[in-house]
């Protein structure tokens, strides 16, 4: 397979999983449910179709669970998770080895986005509220609508500003050109949360 031409756009490691990032994937991911404290990784790679055959080979090697495996266009997307990190981490190295590449060689994400709004009005809550499948955004409360691109690095910036700061999860979408993430919560809480998730961006 080494002589296959790969692109590693995405390879997002996630020591410890937050509560709430969590459960919102458990929710949404199709495979084997993730718990909070788990360890996670995310890897999205170009041609798209080997995406099945990079999971394969990583899980007959290791104990990590697959919570996810998509093609979406020309790129593959892989999600697996435990709570011992060296699985996680011992997956993401037989892929990139079965590729030969280094994780030096992924994308470096940029941050598109990272727009507070303070005191949401009622009306742009319920907007927001119809299309979110985390907590409910509640009118009055300050809003962070945070950007990526490649999308996938999403759900690094998620799970880093819930470590940080006593935010709600309304809702991120890891899929597509770009990576967009909904938090609620005070304006300090929401300020916190920025400096958290794009430091977290920028630090790769």
């Amino acid at each position: 397979m080494a002589e296959e031409h790969f692109q590693l756009r995405t390879y997002a490691l996630i020591d410890s999983m937050q509560p709430q990032f969590a459960a919102f994937l458990a929710s949404e991911l199709d495979g084997d449910v993730p718990l909070a404290k788990m360890a996670e990784l995310w890897m999205e790679l170009a041609p798209g179709s080997e995406i099945y055959n990079l999971l394969d080979v990583a899980l007959k090697e290791c104990n990590a669970k697959p919570g996810l495996q998509m093609v979406e266009r020309e790129f593959g997307v892989l999600e697996v998770h435990s709570f011992d990190l060296e699985s996680v981490k011992g997956a993401g190295e037989i892929i990139l080895r079965t590729c030969g590449l280094e994780v030096s060689q992924r994308l470096r994400p940029t941050v598109v986005s990272a727009k507070i709004i303070n005191k949401v009005n009622p009306y742009q809550a319920q907007q927001i509220n119809k299309v979110r499948k985390g907590t409910l955004l509640l009118p009055g409360r300050s809003l962070l609508v945070f950007e990526v691109e490649p999308a996938a690095y999403i759900v690094l910036a998620a799970n880093e500003a819930e470590k940080a700061s006593n935010i709600n999860l309304v809702h991120f979408n890891p899929f597509g050109r770009f990576g967009r993430l909904f938090l609620s919560g005070s304006e300090s809480e929401i300020k916190t949360a920025r400096e958290a998730a794009v430091a977290a961006i920028e630090g790769i």
